[in-house]
């Protein structure tokens, strides 16, 4: 398995009613955020300890909260904030 993002809970719902350039920078923020946690935690799988406590993350346009789940490689997206500026 490789590490990956995606889209949790009610972030979800919220993504088909925004617009596709914040939604854009949403998802090259996510990717860093997996390249970051991949570097990071380079035996994810065996990892035995706490998952890292979730954060926000600012984008133009507003915010995203999200949670590194590293036993499944994985950096959720649960919530999405748009601001319209």
């Amino acid at each position: 398995m490789s590490w990956k993002w995606e889209y949790a809970f009610g972030a979800e719902e919220a993504v088909r009613s925004l617009p596709s350039d914040f939604l854009a920078t949403i998802e090259r923020a996510a990717d860093e955020l997996v390249r970051a946690a991949e570097a990071l935690h380079v035996h994810g799988r065996a990892h035995e300890g706490l998952d890292p406590q979730g954060r926000q993350f600012l984008v133009s346009g507003g915010m995203f909260r999200y949670q590194v789940v590293v036993r499944s490689e994985r950096v959720y997206i649960v919530q999405i904030t748009y601001l319209g500026f």
